[in-house]
Parts: structure tokens; C-alpha cells; sequence
């Protein structure tokens, strides 16, 4: 972030605090990172928010439970809870409207937002995003159970986070023993241990957002997935570009379930010209 000045930001959203993190100027984007352990908005972005950030006004959060973010009951849908914080944070910081990028749970997170406050979201991004079903994949995947039960059995340790992140990208070599240390630090935070966000969740209809009326969202919408996805296999993007009446298509080949990470100089460019095109 050599450029781009970046100010961090703690507001109070119904009794808990949300954690973000802005910079750059112009139409607002929203980044929202992916649930894996250790995942909080500057790590899964650090590649992307400065490009991003030399045309537009660039929000990164920490979801509730991640970061520096506080954790929240998780009674009912997944989803619901978080797109409901999330527009909670735009009404706090006075953004009215605003283009959301999303991955995995990030990007379930900014399809419930669309569906539940359409006008608030302008475009959407949605890499790998949860919610979707795959067609012709076995679900749920090798990659989505890790995830799932990092915190189970004797708890979480830097074995197991290994083992968890090599599923999340298609080269292992690209994730750094600082990357994964900065991750181990972040998902054995006291107040983390004390309440893991994906702890538990698993199937829940509330979650199911194919079976949501997604044919009523009228936002240009990319979806982007990287061919070697084993969290959200590829073929889980055939319900959402058959039912989202104005979506794209996007795929990265050699490329796991972090396009942003993976092939970030491409994905900069793709996703920057997709919210300013005119």
C-alpha cells in the first residue's frame, strides 16, 4: 500500500462492533472477505485494494466474528446475519449505495444484501460465492468440511490451517509460512476461540440462497470462479448464471477458490472495469 493511504476505522452496529478499513476516492465498492479461519478483509484483499482504490472508494470490512470485528450470535441463516450487519455498517458511514465484491462467504453475504435491500447494491461481484449448489459435484466438498471443522477435535493448530489453505488455492507454493502465521494469529484470537463464526454450520435451509428468488435482481452481476475450485466446485456458478437475469460468467483456469489472490493482477483489472463500465 506504497500509494494509497488507508484509515481504520471501529463502528458500534446494533450493540456490536464492526471493524473496517477504507481508502481511495470515487464510487463506493465494498470488499468482503471468505470465512475460512484466520480470514479477515486486509488479508484476503491486499492484492486487490490499491488497484482497486486508484479509481474507486474502496470499504474493506472484517465480518462479525473475523478480525478486529466482534462475534455475534448466529442463531437463524448464515447469510442473513451478515448482509444484515453489513448494511448496517453503509447506513453507519452514510453510504447510501454501493457495488459489493464477494467471495465464498463473503459472496453469499452480498447476494442476501442484494435480495434483501436491492437498491442499495449497484453491482456484484460474487467470486466462488456461498449459497449456490453444484450441479454435478459432490457436496459438500473436501475443502468446505476442513473449513467447517477447524475448530473441532483438539482444536485448531497451524497443521491443520495448512491443510485447510492448500484447498483454497490451486499452487500451494503462493501461500507464505508468514501468510499462514498472520492467518493462525487471527483465527486463535481469545474472542475467535470463544466463538468460532463457522462452528457448527452446517446444512441449513436459510443458507440455500438458489432457492431464493434470485430472477428478481436487476444488478449487473460478474461471477468469477477459478476452474480448480475444491470449496464452491465450478458447476455451483450454473444456478446463479441461469437465474440472475443480468450476471456473467467469469472463469480463471489454474486457479483455486482466491481468483483475488491467485490472479490478482487479471482480477484487478477484470473487476475494475466491470463496476466503472459505463
Amino acid at each position: 500500500m506504497s500509494e494509497i493511504k488507508m484509515k481504520s476505522e471501529r463502528v458500534s452496529i446494533g450493540g456490536h462492533v464492526v471493524h473496517y478499513q477504507e481508502a481511495g476516492q470515487g464510487d463506493p465498492v465494498m470488499l468482503i472477505h471468505g470465512g475460512g479461519p484466520g480470514a479477515y478483509g486486509y488479508s484476503n484483499y491486499r492484492r486487490n485494494i490499491e488497484p482497486l482504490a486508484r479509481t474507486n472508494r474502496v470499504i474493506v470490512v472484517d465480518l462479525p466474528g473475523y478480525g478486529q470485528s466482534d462475534a455475534i450470535p448466529l442463531s437463524g441463516g448464515l447469510f442473513d446475519v451478515m448482509a444484515e450487519k453489513m448494511l448496517g455498517l453503509m447506513a453507519e458511514i452514510g453510504l447510501q449505495r454501493a457495488s459489493i465484491v464477494g467471495n465464498s462467504l463473503g459472496g453469499g453475504t452480498a447476494l442476501r444484501m442484494a435480495l434483501s435491500e436491492p437498491s442499495r447494491v449497484d453491482r456484484l461481484v460474487l467470486m466462488g460465492p456461498g449459497g449456490s449448489l453444484p450441479v454435478l459435484s459432490p457436496f459438500p466438498t473436501e475443502g468446505l468440511i476442513r473449513m467447517l471443522t477447524f475448530y473441532d477435535g483438539e482444536g485448531p493448530s497451524v497443521a491443520k490451517l495448512k491443510k485447510v489453505i492448500e484447498l483454497l488455492v490451486f499452487d500451494p507454493a503462493s501461500i507464505s509460512d508468514e501468510l499462514i502465521e498472520e492467518r493462525f494469529k487471527a483465527a486463535t484470537l481469545p474472542q475467535t476461540l470463544a466463538n468460532p463464526p463457522l462452528r457448527g454450520r452446517g446444512a441449513n435451509p436459510a443458507d440455500d440462497l438458489w432457492r431464493q428468488p434470485l430472477y428478481s435482481l436487476q444488478q449487473r452481476t460478474l461471477i468469477v470462479w477459478g476452474r480448480e475450485d475444491r470449496v464452491m466446485p465450478l458447476d455451483a456458478a450454473l444456478l446463479l448464471l441461469r437465474a440472475i437475469p443480468n450476471a456473467q460468467l467469469h472463469v480463471f483456469s489454474k486457479c483455486g477458490h482466491w481468483a483475488q489472490w491467485e490472479k490478482s493482477d487479471e482480477f484487478n483489472s477484470l473487476v475494475g472495469n466491470f463496476i466503472n463500465q459505463s
